[in-house]
Order: structure tokens, then sequence, then C-alpha cells
């Protein structure tokens, strides 16, 4: 009977990377993205700053 090393078998590396978002943040399986009409990329925690700082809107509070 032949019995299979273990060590000589190639080990499957599964990863959890999906990309990156606009803002420079690895985006992995399962996190919550947004995905603009030209393609941009932007993780939830990072939609703020994305609107703020890449499309010029600016955070106010209502009086």
């Amino acid at each position: 009977m032949q019995v299979e090393n273990p060590m000589t078998r190639p080990i499957r590396v599964e990863s959890s990377h999906w990309g990156i978002d606009v803002c420079g943040d690895e985006i992995l399986y399962g996190d919550v993205i947004y995905e603009f009409p030209d393609g941009e990329i932007v993780l939830e925690e990072n939609i703020s700053q994305y609107l703020i700082q890449v499309l010029g809107a600016t955070r106010k509070i209502a009086e």
C-alpha cells in the first residue's frame, strides 16, 4: 500500500482578498461595497470619505 506524504502535496491557500477600493483599502469577500456607474468601488465604511474627498460633497448639519 502506497501512502501519500502530506509534506509533498501542494498547499492550497485560500485568500479572502477581493480587491482594493478607491480609497486604497482592502476589500474582503463579504464586505459591503458600493459600485458607482463609472466603475469605482468604495467600501461602506469609506463612503463618507469618498463623497467628501472625491465627489466634493460638503457635510453639514441641518439648522
